[in-house]
């Protein structure tokens, strides 16, 4: 046997090998839709984007306008992001994760996170820096074929394609400005194909659960983009951090969630969309968060089956199919209860009591999560 070809299937099990037994690498993702053109752009350590600052927070402390000037200077840069990188925490509770990052403005997050993702084999669908909302495009975790010396070739003369995997995911990222900094959130959404007849010759796409592993992959990438050391930064999404009792419950008219209101918030925002509902607008201080389905074709196509959870809420069964501006907001009020306990309710944009069975089905769903 031909020794270069010997080399390359050892190499290849090698790989395999390796790719079992480290969790990083299972996920290798590639678009379905083609990268963007590369631009000429200004370095965001250099310039940071203009957003709207629609939710302020009152800083603790206030940074002297020398300090804040040795911070924007190019030489600074490096020392800036290793510091964010040393400070950065992940906050868990249950299988929900999200990274804290002290001293760190969302303009200054916001082009690190879009280059991460593009870094990361992904194609940037929405983006809506004002809300600190990004959306990614579905794609394909190409380390599920395998590493093989055939699927090598085929790669090299530009036909990998032709190997496929019948599953795609996506990302929803969302930042969120604190009294410290800001806080980061992934979170995953996944489909697989089916046939749908016995001669195969039909498919459909069907969503699969959330994937909490995944999440946390990213969430340690992330981490090593910031400056932070890949052995720690896996250590520290891994770490099992100390959990405090947060039961949630079904009540009449809503959930009643035993834990603190800016826990509370970073959560129902994590649930929400783990069930397919877009965050558009949200206010804080209100406690509100304005959702409605999300807007891609795959979740469209099983809103309308039997079997879909947005299909059970007729709140939303009367808009135009296909146009998402039609389709109204469904407004998630957090009220306090006092210093351990929040109460969520599910009303309409203007603050009124929805009425619709479809709802204890969501309510429900979030109450699974949320314990």
């Amino acid at each position: 046997m031909n020794k270069t070809l010997i080399s390359g299937l050892l190499c290849a099990g090698l790989l395999s090998a390796c790719a079992g037994s480290n969790p990083d690498l299972k996920y290798e993702f590639k678009s379905d839709s083609p990268k963007p053109k590369s631009t000429l752009e200004v370095p965001p350590d250099l310039s940071a984007p203009t957003q709207q600052d629609r939710y302020p927070i009152p800083q603790v402390n206030t940074a002297s306008a020398s300090s804040q000037a040795s911070a924007a200077s190019p030489a600074a840069a490096p020392a800036t992001q290793a510091a964010a990188a040393r400070s950065a925490a992940v906050e868990r509770a249950g299988t929900q994760r999200w990274v804290s990052i002290p001293g760190k403005s969302p303009a200054e997050v916001w082009p690190l996170l879009k280059a991460f993702w593009l870094d990361n084999g992904f194609v940037i669908q929405n983006e809506e820096a004002d809300i600190g909302y990004m959306e990614t495009d579905w794609a394909e975790n190409r380390a599920k074929l395998g590493a093989t010396t055939v699927r090598g070739l085929l790669e090299t003369v530009g036909l990998g394609s032709v190997f496929s995997t019948p599953e795609r995911d996506k990302f929803r990222i969302r930042i969120e400005k604190t009294a410290s900094g800001t806080d980061v959130f992934f979170s995953h959404r996944g489909m697989y194909e089916i046939y749908i007849n016995e001669a195969k010759e039909e498919t459909r796409w069907q969503p699969r659960p959330t994937d909490p592993e995944i999440e946390a992959v990213f969430l340690s990438r992330f981490l090593v983009r910031l400056g932070m050391d890949e052995a720690v930064a896996a250590k520290t999404v891994r770490q099992e951090q100390a959990a405090t009792t947060a039961r949630a419950r079904l009540v009449k008219g809503g959930i009643e969630l035993d834990d603190s209101y800016d826990r509370a918030w970073r959560r129902v925002g994590l649930v929400l969309e783990h069930n397919g509902l877009a965050i558009t607008d949200r206010d804080r201080t209100l406690g509100a968060y304005f959702v409605k389905p999300g807007n891609d074709d795959v979740q469209k196509a099983n809103a309308q089956s039997s079997g879909s959870l947005l299909s059970k809420l007729a709140f939303w069964k009367d808009s135009k199919p296909g146009d998402n501006a039609s389709v109204p907001n469904l407004r998630v009020q957090l009220t306090r209860q006092g210093e351990q306990q929040v109460r969520v309710e599910l009303r309409t944009a203007d603050n009124a009591v929805v009425t619709d069975k479809g709802l204890e089905a969501l309510l429900q769903q979030m109450v699974n999560e949320l314990k």
